[in-house]
């Protein structure tokens, strides 16, 4: 497989918006991304919670349950990418965007008014399942739009900068719940949280996603998709196009590979880490959700301070390489790493899952990057959504279940340091196949 030709097309001239005009793109694509992946993220941060009240067991079946929850969001995401990749391509980005952010806000508001599985017995999982879908579905579509608007409106010059930001609201969310339910079972306690004030970082949502849609609203579509309106060539039917051109089926094989080490990275390091060091790491190990919230918050300050200097130095050397760092990098300190937080001592778990937010940083700067530059205008939300939310089902959906479960049948709870590393292989031997994307100006069709 080849993604030499996936470029040639010629891109046509777009006026280059003002720099307030590219940071007020930026700070909403920013801020629609922090909105949308809080709501997305509070569900693994408070899975344990989750599985006491909804699933009505606080043991090992209750927490294997809330992870079907979360499995089946991924399950939705292809749908999303699909329809929200035809439309964005279709009709434009702007208005979709502000859709979505109102959708996954309020079906993340909606879980938090689930009554108990004790109230109403099996209908509580039944409703969260189905909340979990309209959430699923909604993040489909955000990563990509998200990443094509910002892009669009970026300079070359300076693309993968004004991306990363949207990466960095992702990881400011998780950041922001982590910190709001530590407060919550500083303050309230870990009983009360247990009680009701579980639902507190649900509800927040109906403000979070008032203040997205306001933003996003008020913005114009992006210049590249403007143009392609002014050339009458926005495709009639963008599916039909992607899927019928083997230059765009070779590039979104890429899409479904290149990522693989984002789900490790993001789901296990990130939103899967407080159950899994509240309850994976064996007797005597073992921490409290406020001490597990604790080490995901240092892990989360130290890769939103990497981001934004990665994706810097990737538009200066290019994607590839910081690409190619960021793999090895995790395939080498993965190990290591999950010793130390296997000890159960606070500060060496602390100081490993930063280690590993810093590894994984040039990977979380890059990738989305260089998925949005490898289609034209014409089909970018499509292809792009489509192959990166395959990608996410494989390698990230269903991390929580498959770590859960093959921990408890394998006993060793080093199982995601294996799981590390061998998507950190795959994505290495992906980069071979790819085109350098850095200062290409974005193709048209």
């Amino acid at each position: 497989m080849t993604t030499s030709d996936q470029l040639d097309p010629p891109a046509v001239d777009v006026a280059t918006p003002s720099g307030p005009v590219v940071r007020k793109a930026t700070i909403a694509g920013s801020i629609g991304s922090f909105v949308e992946w809080y709501d997305y993220g509070i569900y693994g941060l408070l899975g344990t919670y989750l599985a006491i009240n909804i699933m009505g067991e606080a043991g090992a079946g209750g927490l294997f349950l809330t992870n079907v929850g979360f499995l089946v969001s991924f399950i939705a995401r292809p749908f999303g990418s699909i329809i929200c990749g035809y439309l964005g391509d279709r009709l434009g980005r702007k208005s979709l965007l502000a859709a979505l952010l109102v959708l996954i806000s309020a079906a993340t508001a909606a879980i938090g008014l689930i009554p108990s599985h004790a109230t109403i017995g099996v209908a509580a999982p039944v409703l969260l399942v189905a909340l979990r879908v309209l959430q699923g579905f909604s993040a489909g579509g955000e990563v990509a739009g998200a990443m094509s608007f910002v892009g669009e409106y970026a300079p070359t010059s300076r693309r993968n900068f004004a991306m990363s930001f949207i990466a960095v609201g992702s990881f400011v969310a998780l950041m922001f719940g982590s910190a709001l339910s530590a407060a919550l079972i500083t303050v309230l306690g870990d009983n009360t949280m247990t009680s009701w004030a579980w639902r507190i970082p649900f509800l927040l949502a109906v403000p979070l996603g008032y203040v997205g849609f306001y933003i996003r609203r008020r913005l114009e579509e992006t210049p590249h998709f403007q143009a392609l309106r002014e050339r009458n060539s926005v495709p009639r039917n963008p599916l039909k196009t992607t899927f019928t051109s083997k230059r765009h089926l070779k590039a979104i094989a890429l899409t479904i590979f290149l990522p693989a080490l984002n789900g490790p990275g993001y789901y296990l390091l990130f939103v899967y880490m407080p159950t899994y060091l509240k309850t994976s790491l064996g007797k005597g190990h073992n921490f409290s959700m406020l001490q597990a919230l604790a080490v995901t918050a240092f892990s989360l300050v130290a890769i939103i301070i990497c981001i934004p200097f990665m994706a810097r130095l990737s538009d200066r050397i290019g994607r590839k390489p910081v690409l190619t760092a960021s793999a090895v990098a995790m395939a080498v300190v993965s190990y290591p790493m999950f010793l130390l937080i296997t000890s159960g001592t606070f500060a060496l778990a602390a100081l490993a899952t930063v280690v590993l937010a810093v590894a994984f940083s040039g990977h979380a700067a890059v990738v989305h990057t260089v998925l949005a530059e490898m289609f034209p205008t014409t089909v970018r939300y499509s292809a792009y959504s489509i192959g990166f939310n395959v990608s996410t089902v494989i390698f990230g959906g269903s991390a929580p279940l498959v770590m859960t479960a093959l921990i408890k049948a394998t006993g060793s709870s080093l199982v995601p340091a294996f799981a590390s590393i061998f998507t950190a292989l795959i994505t290495l031997v992906s980069i071979a196949f790819l085109r350098e994307t850095k200062g290409r100006p974005l193709a048209a069709r």
